[in-house]
């Protein structure tokens, strides 16, 4: 029997599960949606289905290098109890290793990892372990040389922040150094023309009006500006910043000292951006008590 859109909606809407579950499910079943219901179930996938409204902000980021390529991943969990799980840990660092070969997010959902999409593997996992788990996102470089850290690690190559720079010319060493600046200092972009140009026109709009409600004259003012703004690209850019590990350079002074060009970078910080749901203590329990 062919499965068709309306069957893969009607059975993700009954069971929860993923789109691709579902699809698989009832190719398997021939199309019997009460089979297909329990093959999910079998699996555990309907079970992992139930837990999927649940935020999950905790995880880890993990990285992997592998010639001129570095890619870091994101892989989230309810608690940070789970992060310490060495099954999940494994898992995050095996999902790292299978987007060296992809380009995006959605292309490494549908990996293979050991025989199955990274996007099942992850659905049984949950059904495992017992929370909410997701993919959320990666990010890639590419240079001469890359090099990474991470800080608070767990394991290796794993933490809660994980960073990665792509040089031309350079050494490893320095890329570390540069690392581990773009970890503490966390610059909004590599250069002024990088930054998001809608945040630099608020920051302009803003030191703008502070600069007018001196009162000196508009040349003044307009000194006044570039010269906020130049501090505001300094503060907010990679290249722009004073260089943790000697502050009298900037990092673009270092790299061209170190005989080294910065082509990019990553950092991930687990749950960045993700906003998590807080019930108070009593409120938990009179859930609970509810059922």
């Amino acid at each position: 029997m062919a499965v068709t859109a309306k069957m893969v909606k009607e059975l993700r809407e009954m069971t929860g599960a993923g789109m691709m579950d579902a699809k698989k499910a009832l190719v398997e079943t021939d199309g019997d949606m009460e089979a297909a219901i329990d093959w999910l179930r079998t699996k555990g996938l309907a079970k992992a289905a139930k837990k999927s409204g649940r935020t999950a902000a905790e995880g880890l980021v993990a990285i992997a290098v592998e010639g001129g390529k570095g890619v870091a991943v994101e892989v989230n969990s309810e608690t940070d109890f789970v992060a310490k799980n060495t099954e999940f840990q494994e898992m995050v660092g095996a999902i790292a290793r299978a987007a060296l070969g992809v380009e995006d997010v959605e292309a490494l959902a549908a990996a293979d990892l050991d025989g199955k999409p990274v996007s099942e593997a992850i659905t049984e996992a949950i059904a495992r372990i017992g929370e909410n788990m997701s993919l959320r996102r990666m990010a890639s470089v590419s240079g001469d040389v890359v090099a990474s850290y991470i800080h608070n690690a767990v394991a290796p190559d794993m933490g809660k922040i994980g960073v990665l720079v792509a040089l031309r010319g350079g050494s490893e060493e320095f890329g570390r150094q540069v690392a581990m600046h773009v970890a503490a200092a966390n610059p909004q972009a590599l250069n002024a023309e990088s930054l998001d140009p809608a945040l630099v026109e608020k920051e302009r709009a803003i030191l703008t009006d502070q600069a007018r409600e001196s009162g000196k004259p508009e040349q003044v003012i307009e000194k006044m500006i570039e010269g906020r703004m130049r501090k505001f690209f300094a503060e907010n850019t990679l290249l722009g910043q004073a260089f943790v590990i000697d502050p009298d350079l900037s990092v673009e002074k270092a790299a061209k000292e170190a005989g080294a060009e910065i082509l990019g970078y990553v950092r991930m910080e687990v749950g960045e951006g993700i906003e998590k749901k807080t019930e108070d203590f009593a409120a938990e329990v009179a859930k609970t008590m509810g059922g």
